[in-house]
């Protein structure tokens, strides 16, 4: 695999509160247009992760569902193989290109959020963008 160009791309997608409504450990209304984005980039050769908290007979029911609105997945909270071989292992953090969860955000975006401003008391100011040395 080694200096060979990559023809794919990984997504990883969370399950309760991004495939359906979050209401575990039952399973909510199904996120439709992203089942039929999802299967779309599926059938474009991408490969799909299933990357939930879920296990045991819940992550069995989640991987039944999805299989019944037609999704199916390259690996379930594990890494694709192309991953596994090209690093030897099989890490605990799931290799993707792109990662699709609810609880995700830029993380540009959490030092605009007014709440987290308060939180943590961030000043008005933007210090790091003066910052122009790298650190070492």
């Amino acid at each position: 695999m080694a200096g060979e160009e990559k023809s794919y791309q990984i997504i990883a997608v969370d399950f309760d509160g991004t495939l359906c409504v979050d209401c575990y450990p039952h399973i909510g209304t199904p996120n439709l247009p992203l089942i039929f984005l999802l299967k779309r980039l599926k059938a474009q050769d991408r490969r799909l992760i299933l990357w939930t908290c879920r296990c045991g007979r819940y992550l069995e029911e989640a991987v039944n569902w999805c299989r019944n609105w037609g999704l199916e997945f390259d690996a379930v909270n594990k890494n694709v193989e192309e991953i596994i071989e090209k690093y030897g292992s099989d890490s605990r953090k799931i290799y993707a290109d792109v990662y699709i969860d609810d609880k995700s955000c830029f993380p540009w975006q959490l030092a605009e959020t007014d709440s987290w401003k308060e939180e943590t008391q961030l000043p008005e100011t933007e210090p790091w963008k003066e910052e122009t040395q790298t650190p070492g």
